[in-house]
């Protein structure tokens, strides 16, 4: 440059370096090293270097050895083997990367990574896990710096999640890819995502417990955190997550779709984390699946969110869509217990959310109807939602509480839910009724099942062949076979306690005549008579002696009507004890 300015013939040269890499300190270290001064070549400015040299074009076309070549040399024989270096040259590019990526440094890194983590750490002597005292770089302790040759017997799968979480999403979502691509395990990606996204979204760690902080590796003392937008990485992360099921990625997904709500990501982005989460929702809990709304909605949580979840689980089981009780059994069909568990953990959600004084009956009926029929066996979950709700907005009219109520199948009410809806004021009147009308067809249907089975049991031994309607019906559903075993079993102590009730009525019958007969024995040996006759003596008849016997004879004795009375209540109690 400056050979080509000297026709200009200017007593000053002045020239300007536009879009040097690293700026005057590299520079500075180019100037030196062309002086003959010595140069220190680092992980933290070796990509700068290269890059410079490769500006400048510091071939050995120039001079041997030239700044070009022995940036080179170093880069691939102390960067690429080193675990510690290679990571602190990849967090010092983001300076030169344009220039970095035309002449395939990062992509060298990157694949220097992936083919560490895929291989024994042990080799490469980084990281050193600090496991209380300090390691060779062969992987044996060392004690007072002698190497004692005793070897970490294994070491752990995560070990390089803290290491590479110090690069910016960048760096961290192409070492993801070109690990996937070298055939990483799935699980091992999803961990180091799942933690580089804990380590930059602090919001996680509110609804994610046991996440403790991970032990330093030495490689990661002399490192210094990524400086991250938040919005950006979330949206970055997302597509690094494998198609994975899991209790706690389906935890974590719910807790990053919290943070998404938050920082306002793309619609995009919220529309593939809540397939994420509908695709495993059987394996969420409803403390997680609780998502308050961060909007200007009246309500508390964000109903619609869950309700576009549950109608990604069941698009992603089509067969759902087209099942029915009468096809195929619910006990034996593979997708009963999926479908069965968010079944219950809907009406768990919904009873929670019912106590929102804002909540509109639409969206409990939305959120009931969400799943088909068939995957309640029992609808007492839903009973008890819509009673909280009831007793929370106690101003809803009774056409209202009518058509909440038609999302109910009273056939499908256990004993304990009909005897509290028989009961409940808060229900409509015509909503009891029917609930006491399908009470009585179920005592029906399984006296029915029991009587058909004492019967098979009386009969003589022999194949029995029962169709599958009468095996429906002989089914112990919902408890309704043990009450009314419970009821023939309460009629025969019943017959029992009459039986011996009218026994005990036979002895004090018995009882009484004989005590009549012993009172008039006595009576009759203290009369005045009986004692003049004992003496000797005569007494004459009077006349109001005459008219007493006389009144004796036609009328009853007090006593008398006291027993007549007596014996009157107990045939009365006699009588009512029989229609008892």
């Amino acid at each position: 440059m400056f050979e080509e300015s000297q026709g200009i013939h200017e007593a000053k040269f002045t020239t300007s370096l536009e879009g040097f890499p690293g700026g005057p300190d590299i520079f500075l270290i180019a100037v030196k090293f062309c002086y003959g001064v010595r140069v220190e070549l680092t992980p933290r400015n070796i990509i700068m270097v290269y890059c410079a040299a490769d500006y400048l074009g510091m071939t050995d076309a120039y001079g041997e050895e030239n700044l070009l070549s022995k940036s080179e040399s170093f880069f691939h024989k102390t960067i690429l083997r080193n675990w510690k270096d290679c990571i602190l040259a990849l967090q010092s590019s983001d300076p030169v990367m344009p220039m970095a990526e035309k002449l395939h440094i990062i992509s060298k890194c990157l694949n220097a990574l992936s083919m560490m983590v895929s291989t024994d750490p042990s080799l490469f002597g980084w990281p050193m896990m600090m496991y209380g005292s300090l390691q060779s770089p062969g992987g044996s302790i060392l004690w007072n710096g002698i190497n004692t040759g005793a070897r970490i017997r294994s070491s752990e799968s995560d070990w390089w999640f803290e290491d590479i979480s110090y690069l910016n999403v960048l760096l961290f979502k192409r070492l993801i890819q070109t690990m996937e691509a070298r055939g990483i395990r799935s699980e091992n990606l999803a961990g180091a995502v799942m933690y580089y996204t804990r380590k930059y979204l602090p919001g996680l760690g509110r609804w994610q417990s046991g996440q403790s902080g991970k032990t330093m590796t030495v490689a990661s003392f002399s490192l210094t955190p990524a400086a991250v937008d938040q919005r950006v990485l979330l949206e970055s992360i997302e597509k690094l997550l494998p198609e994975k099921k899991g209790k706690s990625f389906c935890r974590f997904l719910l807790g990053l779709l919290r943070v998404a709500l938050i920082l306002g990501v793309n619609q995009t982005c919220k529309e593939s984390l809540m397939r994420r989460i509908g695709m495993q929702l059987e394996l969420a809990t409803l403390d997680s699946l609780l998502i308050p709304t961060y909007s200007d909605s009246d309500t508390l949580y964000n109903n619609d969110c869950v309700e576009q979840i549950v109608h990604h689980f069941i698009s992603s089981e089509p067969r759902i869509t087209s099942f029915s009780p009468a096809s195929l059994d619910l006990e034996t069909s593979p997708l009963s217990g999926p479908l069965r568990k968010v079944a219950k953990l809907m009406d768990s959600y919904i009873a929670e959310v019912a106590s929102d004084v804002n909540l509109k009956p639409g969206k409990i009926r939305s959120l009931a109807e969400a799943l088909p029929e068939s995957s309640r066996s029992l609808h007492d979950g839903l009973y008890r939602a819509l009673d909280i709700y009831f007793k929370a907005h106690p101003w809803l009219s009774e056409k209202e509480k009518e058509q909440l109520c038609n999302i109910i199948d009273y056939q499908k009410l256990s004993i304990d839910a009909c005897a509290h809806a028989s009961q409940n004021e808060r229900l409509p009147l015509r909503v009891v009724l029917q609930v006491l009308f399908f009470e009585q067809m179920q005592l029906r249907t399984a006296l029915a099942g029991c009587l058909h089975v004492i019967d098979n049991e009386n009969a003589p031994a022999g194949p029995i062949t029962i169709s599958s309607d009468m095996a429906g019906q002989i089914v112990q559903r919902d408890g309704w076979v043990t009450v009314v075993r419970e009821n023939q079993v309460l009629k025969v102590d019943l017959e029992r306690m009459r039986s011996r009730v009218g026994e005990l009525e036979e002895e004090f019958t018995k009882m009484k005549q004989e005590m009549k007969k012993v009172s008039k024995t006595h009576s009759s040996l203290n009369s005045p008579r009986m004692v003049a006759r004992r003496i000797g003596c005569k007494l004459l008849p009077r006349a109001s002696d005459a008219q007493a016997d006389t009144v004796d004879s036609t009328a009853p004795t007090p006593r008398a009507s006291v027993e007549q009375a007596r014996s009157s209540y107990h045939s009365g109690h006699r009588k009512t004890f029989s229609l008892f």
